[in-house]
């Protein structure tokens, strides 16, 4: 059984480390809400945006199969968030390998440390590292320009017909205690408009529209998320360190018991000691 001083000690190092995780958790609920609010007033640009432009394009043809790929997966960019990030390696290791079963070529253009330490393992896999902090940056400054510059790169890429589909790989937030993986293709090609739209008295015309409005919906497709993947990394992370707080208190409770009963062994023992040596 182990002393009371080991005991009393243990107490007082899971009381420092539930400290910590109660106060990564505020954090991680600051950020949250801060990134939710952004989330969702940037989600109401881009679902009109969607809309204008999808009233005005002719329907969406059957895709090909590509030839080759632009995976780009959102990972976070430290750790202390369950299993938000082996999730993701898995699941772009998944995504990846299924490409090249097909006989595709797989471009992977990595967002967060996490998925790019990752990726940097398997040297035979074009990476591109240009964009890999912009998760980072998201949270401090205006990033919108960076995912304009990248954005405006694979759609050089795709126009040149050097990859034929770009596939984001992120977690999507549900709700507070569920973030699921999706795949998200963007929408590359730049429809015409249709045919009974041509009489819509528009300025500038429609086809003006289109040619204006297409990259402005890459943007925010790929910009929305990118929030909502910084939006699920945050709850991720607060149900974590909440996880962990209520094991920390379930330990305590037991250590305290533990405590509790040592010290009455111990003064049990004492009494036992002291009335031996009276009758002796």
């Amino acid at each position: 059984m182990s002393s009371l001083k080991e005991i009393k000690s243990r107490i007082i190092s899971v009381r420092s480390t539930q400290k910590i995780t109660r106060a990564m958790r505020m954090v991680a609920s600051a950020k949250l809400h801060h990134a939710q609010n952004m989330a969702q007033n940037f989600l109401r640009y881009a679902d009109e945006l969607h809309d204008v432009v999808t009233t005005l394009q002719t329907v969406r043809q059957e895709e090909k199969p590509a030839k080759a790929v632009a995976i780009i997966p959102f990972s976070s960019s430290s750790g202390l968030c369950g299993a938000f990030n082996s999730n993701i390696i898995k699941e772009t290791r998944r995504c990846i390998d299924e490409y090249l079963q097909a006989g595709a070529t797989v471009y992977v253009y990595p967002v967060g440390k996490k998925i790019t330490n990752e990726i940097k393992k398997d040297s035979t896999l074009p990476v591109n590292l240009d964009y890999c902090a912009l998760n980072e940056k998201a949270e401090k400054e205006d990033v919108y320009p960076l995912v304009q510059q990248f954005v405006a790169h694979l759609l050089a890429l795709y126009n040149e017909d050097k990859i034929q589909r770009v596939e984001l790989v992120y977690h999507h937030f549900q709700s507070m205690g569920k973030q699921v993986i999706e795949h998200k293709t963007l929408t590359m090609e730049k429809r015409m408009v249709k045919a009974h739209q041509e009489n819509l008295i528009t300025e500038p015309s429609p086809q003006e529209l289109i040619d204006a409005l297409h990259p402005r919906l890459l943007n925010a497709e790929f910009y929305s998320t990118l929030l909502d993947t910084i939006t699920s990394e945050h709850a991720a992370r607060m149900l974590s360190m909440q996880t962990a707080d209520d094991n920390a208190n379930d330990l305590l409770n037991e250590l305290t018991l533990l405590y509790n009963k040592t010290r009455q062994q111990d003064i049990t023992n004492e009494l036992v000691d002291i009335m031996g040596g009276k009758n002796a």
